[in-house]
């Protein structure tokens, strides 16, 4: 598990159930993409420059015509809706999760 920065966010029309493609700085380890359904609680705006964690060695995994290169983590809340995790503070892109 790595902190990463999402860096841009795009529709995802082709997704099952709603979500957003995300673009995500990972600093030396690069920049991976990913899908996540998280519509319900956050919009494009909301997203962009917010720090994450995300599990980055898992195998690319196909969803609809897009190639998801990491899973965005984040926890049930209401309704179902997902709440990502977030570092409390701003640290480097990439540190490893302790």
């Amino acid at each position: 598990m790595r902190t990463g920065t999402i860096i841009e966010v795009e529709e995802f029309p082709k997704a099952r159930k709603p979500a957003w493609k995300l673009k995500i700085d990972f600093g030396d380890l690069g920049i991976k993409k990913s899908s996540a359904q998280i519509k319900g609680n956050y919009s494009a705006k909301d997203l962009i420059g917010k720090q994450i964690i995300a599990v980055v060695n898992f195998p690319p995994k196909q969803i609809a015509d897009f190639m998801s290169e990491c899973l965005v983590l984040g926890v049930e809340g209401e309704n179902s809706e997902i709440v990502l995790l977030q570092t409390e503070r701003t640290v480097e892109n990439g540190k490893k999760v302790h």
